[in-house]
């Protein structure tokens, strides 16, 4: 069984539910999740003082954890663990498979990207474990483009230099960026969602170009130009056109390390809400205004689990939605 990490949505979820009373069975039973991986996470990230479980600080908890475990393996991927990966690929394991078995085993917490970098390593020293990959042509060159064309982005700022308040969640005006792509990756959705309140803006669709991203990011964000601290996004060239758009709306602009959605955990849960109402799979083409109106409207006005059963449109307005 593979280790997955939870978001933060997810780790709301569970502070919720321990709050109320609820087993860890119980949890993990409503969440989808084994009952292990919710005893890990409680045993893991909650308070060693006070034995309570605080889905904010586990997350930063989390976070660190995988920072500082990464660093470490990436200096010291060590004869040990090249013979233990390299075993597992042999065996056909994927590298995120064994990325998360050997997390899950307590042996290394490494990314897969770093597997992948591995892989390439050996492919340059004359090696054949690359053919070892069940996407040979496309994983490892995934691992590659990521170091070669992220400089693409003119003026991009890391994550890592955002503002610790962020992280905090104590103010109204974060937000998390990124676009859902139609079929056959034709026309893209813009979604923003605010890591408070998680009030969720949707865009028209449009192609995946920056020019058309920053024209619909302006368009649904301008009503909101005073509740906008910072936007973060991933590295995809659609946001190649930040500055545009922070010069427009007067934010900052950041930018997650490569291959770490976790770091837009609620954009990630919100895109996957607005999949019921676009399913994946689906064209983009005749989908019209006034149905992404109505899909912003239902995620807006609906009761949240994590914003003790408010809205996103109460908590973010402030005003109490009439019945």
């Amino acid at each position: 069984m593979c280790y997955k990490h939870l978001t933060i949505e997810e780790r709301y979820h569970i502070q919720a539910y321990k709050k109320a009373g609820y087993k860890n069975n119980m949890i993990a039973k409503d969440l989808g999740f084994s009952e292990s991986t919710i005893s890990r996470e409680l045993k893991r990230n909650s308070s060693s003082q006070t034995k309570s479980y605080s889905a904010n600080n586990a997350n930063k908890v989390s976070i660190t954890r995988r920072k500082y475990a990464s660093k470490k393996s990436n200096l010291k991927m060590d004869t040990k663990l090249k013979n233990i990966i390299e075993k597992y690929i042999i065996e056909d394991w994927s590298p995120e498979q064994i990325s998360n078995r050997l997390n899950e085993d307590n042996i290394m917490d490494i990314s897969y990207v770093r597997i992948y970098q591995f892989v390439e390593q050996d492919k340059q020293k004359g090696g054949d474990l690359y053919t070892h990959l069940r996407f040979h042509h496309t994983g490892h060159r995934r691992a590659k483009y990521g170091a070669k064309h992220k400089g693409r982005i003119k003026g991009r700022v890391s994550i890592s230099q955002r503002p610790t308040v962020v992280d905090d969640k104590i103010r109204v005006g974060d937000w998390e960026i990124d676009t859902i792509i139609g079929l056959g990756k034709k026309g893209a959705i813009t979604t923003i969602v605010e890591r408070v309140t998680s009030l969720v803006k949707i865009s028209i669709p449009t192609t995946k170009k920056a020019i058309d991203i920053e024209n619909e990011t302006i368009r649904i964000m301008t009503p909101l130009k005073d509740k906008i601290y910072t936007i973060t996004s991933d590295n995809g060239l659609e946001f190649a056109n930040h500055k545009n758009i922070s010069n427009n709306l007067e934010y900052e602009h950041y930018f997650c390390h490569p291959y770490s959605s976790w770091e837009r955990g609620l954009n990630e849960y919100t895109n996957g809400l607005i999949r019921q109402y676009i399913p994946k799979g689906t064209s983009f083409e005749n989908i019209t205004p006034e149905y992404i109106t109505m899909i912003e409207d239902r995620l807006n006005n609906r009761p949240r689990k994590a914003l003790n059963w408010k809205t996103p449109n109460e908590v973010f307005y402030g005003q109490k939605m009439a019945a």
